[in-house]
Formats: structure tokens, C-alpha cells, sequence
């Protein structure tokens, strides 16, 4: 009994101990956990991306598979803490993380062949479940399973544990912050992945000692014995409240990431901003005393819906966009997070709470991410969620009928007053083009910005512009849209219907003259336009190309309307490489841009990504291969690298020419090249038009880069024709396991 009595300060010292690093252990577990969740995603996004194309959908894709493997780790730690003992719980999670262990380091499954020509989004949900799912399930749960471990202590903060889900959201916003600052510009893809291996040990030892915190300091002899009690659960409208609370930010995120990617800057590095956002909002919310009042953000909310729409009206710069678009999603994730945060269960029910939560975010995520893109022809899921955004603000649930009557029926009565003065002057130059539709929008925009209003009004107004933009019958006489994977095809008429334009994105990738300046039927011949005029760079590179006695073998990567074919010879043939197969069809349609059908009736078209399909041909075949696959502005990184670049040579003839088109607003690429020349001891010259069009007419600016083995065979590309022997820059190789986006990025705004 004395030795027992003598033991008992030096356990009590220990517990005590082990209490105080309970919230160290706990946060730092949770916060590393956290950090590897999310440095996976873009890691191996970035691992596949070179499979598809650079395509901003595998972006989406991979958030819906993340998001629903989150949901099955939320589960597991559901069923975890309510059906197993403590003790168990620790030695199955342990055991789940010995068994990943073996399953790493993280890389690309092999066995599930090249992408299909159509299904990606399945297939790379194959390619994500074999090649990540178990390490991404392992480290999925954790978050609210260590915040329920941590509620089973005997810390003074375990009644109220929720603070660590803010700590696990900081780990992810840092993940997502450092990897395009850091990781992927100083890493390797095999150095990246070796790094996560390392830091899951790390993680492993630190749950190793939160499980044995919690189970000595929750059931020692000597901490005070607590009689559990039942909690009531949440009731079924709660757990409606918490699955539409999280569907719509959700949602709203994969359509914001969506837009901003294809309609304003599309560049991989851009995709993690919007998450890094999401995440930020849990960091500022879920805590007692929110760092922004609610107020506020209710307020902010409708006033960034009305710059959102302004924005489509008035092209403003880049960063202003992107500012505004991602400010309104910022606030509608704080306003939706908040409420959430504030219906929040006790915390027997915490891991409910959050299976709850990620269901609702599992559903907003396939929504914009799967069935959206199969059943819009365009990004109609972003106005229709800000919509949602509006119908479901506080102000308008907390209306009486009364004030919902008093507010909304004048805007409703002045929009009928509107479309009927529309339909009867819908004769008018003014109503058919369209300009009558950019004024309205405008001045409903700054009333819902600058007035003071009921904040009823305000969500009546934007719904109301919302429906006025996207049923306007000028836009939809005037413009058509295709929908792919790849992304949203627009073809519409511009300058008066003189030309018919397709564009991806903000980037025009083919137009064709329609009609003569004073509106009457074009009869001439059919002319490459824009960046294939034939004024332009693109063109003289294949006028300085030598003849061939029997034609020349073409190549293109990049079909677009199939323009080029027309600054060919008769003799020539052509080779296409295509990733969408609606580009392949609307310039295969003869009605639509008619290049092929006129210049290149039996170009040979192969449906793929490039690299895929190229290094199926036959070497030493192409007199003349030109790379022009840039999607609006992104840039599929693994067609500019050395592997790639030697792929391409090994399919040219020995005096061939290899050409890339690398215009881009945001990107300087041109070093890039040149980095890669150099290092493969090739010929290399560049040109750059930089005179701006007045007109769809005239050739637009571009830079063109030209290699080959030898430099006689470039001997024409001098001087007097426009080109130039680029400047050393310094720029490190890009290989298909490391690229620097930011670096290109820097080189063109610094210049």
C-alpha cells in the first residue's frame, strides 16, 4: 500500500504531463495531417495532367474524387468512434497506416491504358482510386477523428474541440499556398513524392502518441470518473441545414475555379487559389469569436454579385476579374461557413457534424464538377449557384411575406415593362445586336452596388440581370456553344456578323469572313484569319518551308478550325493531332468554318493527347510539325519539356522544322524553348508580331519559336524576314517532372 501511495504523485505528475502536450500533440497531428491531404491533390493532378491534355476538367474531376474519398474518411471515423472501444479504435487507425505505409511513395497506376476518346472523367476517377485512394483515405478521417480522441482527454479544452478543425484547415491552406511557391518550383515530381512519404511517417508517430494521450489520460485510475451522458442528435432539418450549407460553397467553388480557369486566366497554378480560399474560411469561422462579423459579410455578399455581373459587361484587367470573382466566392463560403458554425452539434455528435458536412460537399462537388458539364452546354452552373447564393441569403429567409411582396414585385413589374419594350422594338440595330443588353446590365449592376436598397430587392435584381444574360435573345441568335471536357467552345458572329469566330476561353482560336463590311454575302475565297493570317508569323513559317517534288508530310498539334491547312501548298499533306473531339467537329462541319473541306479534304485527323499519339508514328516522317494545343491561355506544361521536345525531333526528317506557338497574355515561354534548344544542342530562332488588329480581319500578334538539328536548315529564318536568335535568360530546363509556372509568369509582367 505504501509503494502504491508513493506511486500515486509521480502518475498524477505524468498525467499532468501528458494533458499539457495533449493540445500541442492534437493541433500539430491535425495540422501535418492536413498539409499532407492537400499537397496530394495538386502533386498528383500535376502527375496526370500530361495524359489529358493540360485540361482544366481534370482539375474538377480530381476535386469530386477528393472530396468524395473525404467523405468516405469522415465515415470511417464516424463508425470509428462510435462502435469501437478507444483502445481498438487506435489499433485499427495504427494498422491502417502500417498498411499505406507499403503503398507508397505515390505514383501513376499502370494497367489502365491511354485516356478514351470520350468517358475522361471516369476514367481518371480509375486512375485516382488506384493510384492515390489509400494514401488520401488514410489521412482523410483524421481530422474529425483526432478531434474526437482529443474530446475523450481530460484537457480543459476537450468540451470544445472544434478549434482543431481550424487548425486542420490552416495545414491545408499552407499546403496549397507553398506548393505552387515552393514545391513545385524547387521539387521534382519524384522529389515531391518521396517528401510526402517522409512527412506520413511524421504523421504516423504523431498520432501514434495523440492515441496513447488519449488513452491514458481518459481512462487512468486517478482522473475523475465522468458518467457519460446521451446527447440528443441532430434532428432531420438540422442535418438538412448542414448538408445545404455545405452543397452550396462547395458548388460554388469547383464552378468559380471552373470560370475563372477557361473565361479569364487559365492556368494550372490558379486552381488551388480558390480551394486555398475555401479552406481559409474555416480558419477564420470556426472559432468562438469570428475574426469577420457576420454583418458584414451579409452585407458585402449581393454587392460583390453585382461586380460579378458588372465584370461580364465590362472586361476589366485580369487581376481586377479574378479579384472580384473570387472576393464573392470568399464572402458566400464565410456567410454559408458561419452558419454552419453556429448550428454545430454538441461535441458527442462532432463526427456526425462533419460526415454531414462533407456529404453536403460531396454533392456540391459533382454537381458543378460532373453533371453540370454533361448538361450545360456552357458555365451555367456559376449564375445559377449565385442565384441559389441570393435566394438563400439571411435577409431573404428572415422576410415576411409582406416585405417579400413590398420589395420584389416592382423589380419583377419593371422587368415585364422592360421585355415588352423589347419585343416591340425589336427592329431596331440597337435590340438585334445586342448593345441594349450590356447598358441594362450595367446600370443594374451599379444599383445593386451603389444604391442603398432592401437587401430583398438587391437578390431580386440579381437573380433578375442573371436570367436577362444567359436568355438574352440577342446573345442566343448570335452566339453557340459546345461543351466538352476540355471546355466550353464558343462560335458567334462579331463585327457586325461579318465574321464567324470560335473561341475558347478569352482566346480566339479560328474566325472565318461571312459577310463584306456593308452586310452582304462573302463569295471570295476562303482566308486563314487571326493568328493564321497570311500576313502573319504562323503562315511564313510554312512559306519558307522548301517544296517538295511530291508535296510535304504537315503536322499540326492542335486542330482549332483548321485554319492552316489553307496557307499550304496543293501537294501537301496533312496530319492533325487533336485532344476534344468537338473541335474535331465543328472544323470537320463545312458550315461552320469550311478550312478543312475547302484546303485539306483528306487531312488525316488522330484523336489523343500528342504525346500519346505521336510516339505512335513513325519516325523521320513530318517535313514540319507545329505545336499550337494551348487552350485559351493554359499551358499543357509536358508539350513544352525536354522529353517532350525530343519526341517531337525524332518524328521530323533530318532538315525538318519544329515550330511552337507560345503567344500567351500571362506567360512568358519563349525562355523556355530556349532552355530546352540549348540543353538538346538544337537550332533555335524566334519572331514576335506585336502590332495590334483594329480588326478580325488582320493578323494578330504572335510569337512564334523555330527549331531543327541543324542551323542551314534555318538559314531563311533571318533578319530580313523578322527572326532573331533568342536571349539567354537563364531559365532551368522544364522536364515533364518539373516545370515553373510562376517563373514564366514573373518574365512577362517583369519585361
Amino acid at each position: 500500500m505504501q509503494l502504491v501511495s508513493e506511486a500515486k504523485p509521480a502518475i498524477r505528475a505524468s498525467v499532468d504531463a501528458l494533458n499539457t502536450a495533449a493540445r500541442a500533440v492534437f493541433t500539430l497531428a491535425i495540422f501535418t495531417s492536413a498539409f499532407l491531404l492537400f499537397a496530394v491533390q495538386p502533386m498528383f493532378t500535376k502527375m496526370i495532367l500530361p495524359q489529358l491534355g493540360g485540361s482544366p476538367g481534370v482539375w474538377s474531376v480530381a476535386m469530386v474524387f477528393f472530396q468524395a474519398l473525404l467523405l468516405m474518411g469522415y465515415l470511417y471515423a464516424h463508425l470509428s468512434t462510435r462502435y469501437l472501444s478507444p483502445r481498438t479504435a487506435i489499433y485499427v487507425h495504427i494498422g491502417l497506416l502500417l498498411v499505406t505505409f507499403f503503398a507508397l511513395p505515390i505514383s501513376i497506376a499502370s494497367g489502365l491504358g491511354k485516356p478514351p476518346a470520350e468517358g475522361q472523367a471516369f476514367w481518371l476517377i480509375g486512375v485516382f482510386t488506384f493510384s492515390v485512394g489509400l494514401p488520401f483515405f488514410a489521412v482523410a478521417g483524421n481530422g474529425p477523428l483526432l478531434q474526437a480522441w482529443f474530446a475523450r482527454t481530460r484537457h480543459k479544452d476537450a468540451g470544445n474541440p472544434y478549434f482543431l478543425y481550424a487548425a486542420s484547415n490552416l495545414g491545408s491552406f499552407a499546403a496549397l499556398l507553398l506548393y505552387p511557391l515552393v514545391f513545385e518550383t524547387t521539387l521534382r515530381l519524384p522529389q515531391q513524392s518521396l517528401g510526402w512519404s517522409i512527412g506520413f511517417v511524421v504523421l504516423a508517430l504523431l498520432i501514434t502518441s495523440a492515441g496513447y494521450i488519449m488513452q491514458t489520460t481518459s481512462t487512468n485510475q486517478l482522473a475523475a470518473f465522468i458518467q457519460p451522458t446521451k446527447v440528443a442528435g441532430p434532428k432531420k432539418r438540422l442535418i438538412g441545414e448542414y448538408i445545404w450549407l455545405s452543397f452550396i460553397p462547395s458548388a460554388l467553388l469547383v464552378a468559380v475555379t471552373a470560370h475563372i480557369s477557361t473565361d479569364i486566366a487559365p492556368a494550372p497554378f490558379l486552381w488551388v487559389i480558390p480551394l486555398a480560399l475555401y479552406l481559409l474560411t474555416f480558419v477564420l469561422i470556426f472559432r468562438d469569436r469570428p475574426l469577420i462579423p457576420a454583418k458584414a459579410v451579409n452585407h458585402l455578399v449581393p454587392i460583390l454579385a453585382g461586380l460579378v455581373i458588372l465584370s461580364e459587361v465590362i472586361q476589366f484587367n485580369i487581376l481586377l476579374n479574378c479579384t472580384i470573382h473570387l472576393g464573392f466566392f470568399f464572402v458566400t463560403a464565410l456567410m454559408y461557413h458561419q452558419r454552419l458554425y453556429n448550428r454545430r452539434p454538441q461535441v458527442e455528435h462532432l463526427t456526425q457534424f462533419y460526415l454531414w458536412m462533407s456529404f453536403g460537399g460531396v454533392l456540391g462537388g459533382i454537381f458543378s464538377g460532373l453533371l453540370a458539364p454533361h448538361t450545360f452546354n456552357r458555365i451555367l452552373e456559376y449564375p445559377i449557384l449565385i442565384g441559389l447564393v441570393m435566394l438563400a441569403h439571411p435577409a431573404v429567409l428572415r422576410a415576411s411575406r409582406k416585405e417579400i411582396t413590398n420589395e420584389t414585385l416592382p423589380v419583377l413589374g419593371l422587368g415585364l415593362l422592360v421585355a415588352a419594350g423589347i419585343y416591340v422594338f425589336r427592329g431596331y440595330d440597337f435590340i438585334n445586336s445586342g448593345a441594349y443588353l450590356k447598358y441594362l446590365m450595367a446600370v443594374m449592376s451599379i444599383v445593386i452596388i451603389g444604391f442603398y436598397v432592401h437587401q430583398l430587392a438587391r437578390a431580386a435584381l440579381i437573380i433578375a440581370a442573371l436570367m436577362a444574360w444567359e436568355i438574352s435573345p440577342a446573345g442566343i441568335q448570335n452566339t453557340s456553344y459546345e461543351r466538352s471536357f476540355f471546355g466550353v467552345h464558343k462560335i458567334s458572329l462579331e463585327e457586325n456578323g461579318q465574321f464567324r469566330v470560335l473561341s475558347h476561353g478569352t482566346t480566339v482560336h479560328g474566325a472565318v469572313r461571312i459577310k463584306n463590311p456593308d452586310g452582304s454575302t462573302y463569295t471570295g475565297p476562303v482566308t486563314p484569319l487571326t493568328y493564321y493570317h497570311p500576313k502573319g508569323v504562323l503562315a511564313q513559317t510554312l512559306q519558307l518551308l522548301p517544296a517538295r517534288a511530291n508535296g510535304r508530310d504537315i503536322a499540326v498539334v492542335g486542330l482549332g478550325t483548321g485554319a492552316h491547312a489553307c496557307n499550304g501548298m496543293k501537294d501537301d499533306r496533312w496530319t492533325y493531332f487533336e485532344i476534344d473531339p468537338v473541335v474535331v467537329k465543328i472544323a470537320e462541319d463545312p458550315h461552320q468554318f469550311g478550312f478543312l473541306a475547302k484546303c485539306a479534304p483528306a487531312a488525316k485527323i488522330i484523336l489523343g493527347d500528342a504525346r500519346l499519339t505521336l510516339a505512335e508514328q513513325p519516325t523521320s516522317d513530318f517535313d514540319y510539325l507545329l505545336i499550337d494545343a494551348f487552350s485559351s491561355d493554359t499551358i499543357p506544361i509536358h508539350l513544352l519539356t525536354r522529353e517532350a521536345v525530343a519526341l517531337y525531333i525524332s518524328r521530323l526528317k533530318d532538315d525538318g522544322l519544329l515550330i511552337f506557338h507560345v503567344s500567351n497574355r500571362h506567360m512568358e515561354l519563349q525562355s523556355v524553348i530556349s532552355a530546352v534548344a540549348h540543353d538538346a544542342n538544337l537550332a533555335i530562332k524566334t519572331r514576335s508580331q506585336a502590332a495590334r488588329p483594329t480588326s478580325l480581319g488582320e493578323p494578330v500578334p504572335s510569337a512564334v519559336v523555330i527549331l531543327a538539328r541543324k542551323p542551314e536548315t534555318l538559314a531563311k529564318f533571318n533578319e530580313e524576314a523578322g527572326w532573331k536568335q533568342p536571349a539567354n535568360k537563364n531559365v532551368s530546363v522544364w522536364t515533364d517532372d518539373y516545370s515553373n509556372i510562376l517563373g514564366a509568369i514573373w518574365r512577362k509582367y517583369a519585361t
